[in-house]
C-alpha cells in the first residue's frame, strides 16, 4: 500500500477522502440517533437503519435551508 501511495498519490487521496467522508457521516448519525438498533430481526434492523439515514439527511437539508436563507416552496 505504501508503494501504491507513493506512485499514485492523487488517486490514493481521492479514495481516502471518500472514505473519510463516509466515516464522518456514520459518526454523525451515531451521535445524533444512538449507536444501537432497537429492532430484533434483520429486516426490521435494516428498516430502522434506513430510517435513521433518512432522518439524518432531512436534518442536514433543514439546517442548510436555515443557514442559506432558503424558504421551501411546496
Amino acid at each position: 500500500m505504501y508503494h501504491y501511495f507513493q506512485l499514485n498519490r492523487e488517486e490514493f487521496m481521492e479514495h481516502f477522502h471518500k472514505r473519510s467522508n463516509i466515516e464522518s457521516t456514520n459518526a454523525a448519525i451515531k451521535k445524533k440517533f444512538g449507536e444501537t438498533l432497537k429492532s430484533k430481526n434483520k429486516v426490521a434492523q435494516e428498516n430502522e437503519l434506513l430510517a435513521k439515514i433518512i432522518a439524518y439527511n432531512l436534518t442536514v437539508i433543514i439546517h442548510e435551508m436555515y443557514e442559506n436563507g432558503i424558504s421551501p416552496e411546496f
